[in-house]
């Protein structure tokens, strides 16, 4: 049995370690995994760097165990929802008590708790534990949904899931920024209605309208620098930005660094040129919806529908949302925050003109364009479901407009 001599450095180390892990989960939310260093977090806490590395020897351990730390505050919360009897229920409440976990953050009652959009930065070893932990909180948000009431396959039940769990992720930074800590349990009442009983109004379906159907992108740069952005996004989404290396874009298009160099100086203006490339293409579809003629409803959902079939298309995918973090400096990732509130709002502007013709039921327009927001920038992982534009419809767009809950099309 231990002394309580021998038990003090033990709890002395559980302690500071704690301390550690809070102040790496800040600076990591704030400036990225890549240009985090162990210096500033050392300095945080009042170590010198290399008694930082009595407790975690790498950036990257410490990232991996602040992303662990996340996935199991988070996943306690969905499995108390589960204990509901009724999807509906158990969506609320996995919501309520989310926003109960991000309120005592606010608050200093919790430790901060690292966001996931650096998973993919981590290298090989680190990231195995953190996707097998993260991919056991999917199964549990996919179990909020599931019900003998509804019989949806897998795709679709997983394609459900995943809007819900992205919501979910878009939650801790915009309510940060756009509310007060006392109205979080407000929102996310006011969510859960959007997501279970959709936005169009009592009886009415969404649907595309014809000046967008059809609608293709268009690039505004040259075919070879097209292919570099296309390549990076790719990489960008599936690896991180260690993955996106320029010897992998290089090779994944079988041409010379050379070439890539010809196109752009640096592999931060192309990571920059990705999230302009994306916010492009939204803009482009936005923009048409705005000039479409028809219920706001429609125009919204053939925006949204539009920008999705993008993500499975030869000119897909669009930039995730966890790329934020790979933007190289806070006011990049600044720059490309205010961008996607912009376009956000122009999903505000159609959603209440919906509410003005009588498509859109009475809903907060504000908070219903952030969830849409928050689900169709997730549909770069649709790739992973369907290569068929037509088959996003609706694995993905329609549960977005319709509820989560909604039964399948037969």
């Amino acid at each position: 049995m231990m002394s309580p001599k021998s038990e003090a450095p033990t709890q002395r180390y559980q302690q500071k370690r704690e301390v550690v892990l809070s102040q790496a989960a800040l600076l990591f939310n704030e400036q990225g995994l890549k240009s985090a260093t162990l210096a500033s977090i050392a300095e945080g806490v009042g170590l010198a760097t290399n008694s930082l590395t009595y407790y975690y020897r790498k950036k990257e351990d410490l990232a991996q165990a602040c992303l662990l730390r996340s996935a199991a505050a988070y996943d306690q919360v969905v499995v108390a929802a589960l204990g509901h009897a009724q999807p509906a229920d158990r969506l609320r409440a996995y919501l309520q008590g989310h926003v109960a976990l991000l309120a005592a953050i606010a608050r200093g009652d919790h430790p901060p708790l690292m966001y996931f959009s650096d998973t993919r930065a981590l290298p090989g070893p680190q990231a195995k534990q953190v996707f097998d932990a993260y991919a056991d909180l999917f199964r549990h948000v996919r179990d909020v949904l599931r019900a003998s009431h509804l019989p949806l396959v897998r795709d679709a039940l997983n394609a459900r899931a995943h809007v819900l769990l992205s919501v979910v992720n878009w939650m801790g930074p915009w309510l940060l920024e756009a509310y007060e800590v006392d109205e979080y349990l407000r929102v996310a009442d006011g969510i859960a209605d959007l997501l279970i009983h959709g936005l169009g109004a009592t009886g009415r379906a969404s649907q595309a309208v014809p000046l967008i159907t059809g609608w293709e992108p268009q690039p505004h740069a040259d075919a070879t620098s097209e292919a570099f952005l296309r390549t990076a996004t790719w990489l960008l989404n599936e690896h991180g930005y260690r993955g996106a290396s320029v010897d992998n874009i290089a090779a994944h298009l079988n041409r010379s660094k050379g070439a890539f160099y010809h196109h752009h100086d640096h592999k931060q203006d192309l990571i920059a040129a990705c999230f302009e490339r994306t916010f492009d293409f939204m803009r482009q579809a936005l923009s048409l919806a705005q000039q479409a003629p028809g219920p706001g409803l429609d125009r919204a959902y053939s925006a949204a529908l539009a920008i999705t079939q993008v993500q499975v298309s030869p000119q897909g995918p669009l930039l995730y949302s966890s790329a934020f973090s790979a933007l190289p400096s806070r006011a990049h990732r600044l720059q490309a925050s205010r961008a996607l509130r912009k376009l956000s709002s122009r999903i505000t502007a159609l959603l209440v003109e919906g509410l003005r013709d009588g498509s859109v039921r009475p809903l907060d327009g504000a908070m219903a364009a952030q969830v849409l927001t928050a689900g169709i920038t997730g549909g770069a992982v649709l790739r992973h479901w369907t290569a068929k534009p037509e088959a996003a419809v609706e694995l993905f767009v329609r549960p977005m407009f319709d509820g989560l809950l909604c039964p399948p099309v037969d």
